[in-house]
């Protein structure tokens, strides 16, 4: 993509755009170019903006700006006329950006905001709790969600007078009820709704019962702590059974010897551990927190060891036995730290339905919704038992072109709702509920889909930020292809033009006057006065440092090679001689410069100036080529709006 490009390219081109065509009318005209009117608004704006990217102060003053911003108006009339906006390449690349950039605008801030506050507060804290399940799907009929709603409620009741674990043992079937402990765990976690309840009730408490996209839970709280960070840590192990356990604690306890020996842990690790997948990086396991390891005991024992390097005692598993080694260890970040982290999380959790609905309540309140209940009755008096075997169609009297419902001025028809349905109904493959729940959950996911969309179009009208830069991008695309095609390209690949160039301009491009010089620098004068004595006596670089940088101090820098009047290493007023200079004082330190060889000047070879002529030819190109736009299009400027801008600006 040519992004990258194009915010060094916009230093060099002027911003503009018509916000709004209603608006524009009424704004004072600045010039025009042939039939097509620039505004007074338009140049202000722009010029406000690029003022301090100017370094030309000749184009600063408002005159020198507006020859400038005549020439790049030129340049765009230039790209249209050739139908560079029309280009598929072009369009690709600008629907492109429109899309990336659009999804900044279409977020609630405020609401992505709170979220970001409220995870980073809860990842300070680490909530032990289980929890009971009544699993029930998503789609199911009123019916059957309040029979698991009941369901859960006596199942809350009997937590409640039984206790937990008495629950667990007789419910839990792992299909139907899941009676779960599920130790410490804190934010992100769990989905976001699960996680809410276990944040919101009280410890020793179970919550009301909530529901999540698995079915109706209640949360049974045990403790709450403050969140242990996240640990890294290399481990050993073991594994074992009942048949050998004995063997495997003997083998476990013989490598901890080892390694109170004074045997290096990850050498060990990979000649004696029998996890496999991680023996050849030494035992090394990725970072990890609360409730991320399935080994409560491996967790509690890794959070135990304190100073970086312990290594903790021989324990078990259900997996083996373990030696466990810290690695790392840390707390939890601050929230400016994890602030553009928690809001990429957010955006991929299922917090994200937050921040959806909050933006679909908006648009439901902005725009006006016409709609008809019986055009919805219509679709369940239509749609079949074969929407649930992915085989239903519309039937042959659809009246496709009816009006379904409204936004604003934007028609949404009966075939655009039938369409929605027949691709939605793979969602529904093998799951039988009632025709009615599947239409209203369509319409609700159609109704959203089509908001949504008319939001996006409809940005550029409704944003004047989002509009400003799309427009700037628009034409710096536009201008960057114009660029490419008329100047940098044909100047690139035309050689006989640039010889050309040369043979006229041969004179510019030359060498100048050089010398193969060694120049020695420090702070110390008598350091330099011994290293010109050195160079006398033909001593290199590596033997004068040898005998001047001892006792592990740099008293002396070296610079060598080819070097022209203007090197950083040799003083102003050197004179370009062969031998050793006296001692110079230079950008406040002590300098010395040994000439092997003076360079005359010379003229650089087509060759050897080939970029610098590239370049000037470019230059020379592009100024012809803005006499001919001048030349061919007519452009009108409005002596009274300049006058009146030039006040408003100096004010």
């Amino acid at each position: 993509m040519k992004i990258r490009y194009l915010s060094f390219f916009f230093t060099f081109i002027f911003t503009s755009i018509s916000l709004v065509q209603a608006q524009a009318q009424t704004q004072d005209v600045l010039f025009t170019i042939d039939d097509e009117q620039v505004y007074a608004s338009d140049f202000i704006r722009v010029y406000n903006k690029n003022l301090d990217l100017v370094k030309d102060e000749s184009q600063k003053d408002i005159d020198g700006y507006l020859k400038l911003f005549i020439n790049y108006k030129l340049k765009l009339k230039e790209a249209k006329r050739l139908e560079l906006d029309k280009k598929t390449s072009y369009l690709r690349e600008f629907e492109s950006y429109k899309k990336q950039l659009a999804a900044n605008y279409l977020t609630d801030n405020k609401v992505t905001d709170a979220l970001i506050k409220e995870a980073h507060n809860r990842l300070k804290t680490e909530v032990n709790a289980s929890h009971v399940l009544v699993r029930i799907e998503p789609s199911a009929s009123p019916k059957d969600t309040l029979i698991a709603y009941n369901q859960i409620l006596k199942l809350r009741d009997r937590v409640l007078n039984e206790g937990y674990k008495a629950v667990q043992k007789e419910v839990h079937n792992g299909k139907t009820i899941f009676a779960e402990d599920l130790g410490y765990f804190s934010a992100f976690k769990m989905v976001y709704p699960f996680e809410n309840a276990a944040f919101n009730t009280n410890v020793g408490e179970v919550s009301q019962p909530f529901r999540t996209r698995f079915g109706y839970h209640v949360v049974n709280v045990f403790n709450k702590r403050e969140a242990r960070g996240e640990v890294s840590v290399a481990h050993i192990m073991i594994k074992t059974d009942k048949k050998n356990d004995k063997e495997s604690e003997t083998k476990i306890k013989e490598i901890y010897k080892r390694i109170q020996q004074g045997e290096a842990f990850d050498a060990l690790a990979k000649q004696l551990s029998e996890d496999k997948s991680t023996s050849s990086k030494g035992g090394m396991l990725n970072p990890f927190s609360s409730g991320e390891i399935s080994a409560s005991e491996f967790e509690e024992v890794a959070f135990g060891l304190e100073n970086i390097d312990d290594v903790s005692k021989p324990f078990k598993t259900q997996f083996g036995w373990h030696i466990v080694k810290l690695k790392a260890k840390k707390g939890i970040a601050s929230f400016e730290e994890m602030k553009q982290q928690l809001e990429s999380k957010i955006k991929r959790d299922s917090r994200s339905k937050v921040i959806n609905d909050s933006r679909i309540k908006g648009l439901k309140e902005r725009y006006t919704i016409t709609e008809n209940t019986n055009d919805l009755n219509y679709f369940k008096e239509i749609v079949s038992q074969d929407y649930f075997n992915n085989s239903w169609s519309l039937p042959l009297k659809f009246e496709a072109e009816k009006t379904f419902f409204k936004i604003q001025e934007r028609i949404l028809t009966y075939n655009d709702f039938g369409e929605f349905l027949i691709k939605n109904q793979r969602n529904y493959y093998n799951k039988i509920t009632e025709i009615a729940n599947v239409v209203d959950s369509a319409y609700e996911s159609f109704l959203e889909n089509e908001l949504q969309k008319y939001q996006e179009d409809n940005l550029i009208i409704e944003n004047i930020d989002y509009a400003q830069i799309v427009g700037e991008y628009r034409d710096g695309l536009l201008l960057f292809d114009l660029m490419e095609t008329e100047i940098w390209n044909v100047a690139k690949n035309d050689s006989v033009a640039l010889e050309n160039y040369y043979s006229t301009h041969e004179s510019s491009y030359f060498f100048p006057e050089r010398i193969n010089a060694v120049v020695a620098s420090s702070v110390k004068k008598n350091i330099v006065k011994k290293i010109a004595k050195l160079m006398e006596k033909d001593v290199d670089i590596e033997g004068m440092k040898n005998l001047v940088n001892t006792k592990g101090q740099v008293n002396v820098s070296f610079s060598s090679g080819e070097m022209d009047k203007k090197h950083q290493a040799l003083p102003e007023d050197f004179s370009f001689k062969i031998g050793v200079s006296k001692v110079y004082k230079h950008n406040d330190a002590f300098v010395v410069v040994n000439v092997s060889k003076v360079l005359p000047k010379r003229p650089k070879t087509f060759e050897e100036a080939k970029g610098l002529v590239t370049s000037d030819y470019q230059i020379f190109k592009e100024e012809n080529w803005l006499k001919e736009l001048q030349d061919k299009y007519l452009v009108k400027v409005n002596p009274e709006v300049l006058k009146s801008i030039k006040q408003t600006l100096k004010n």
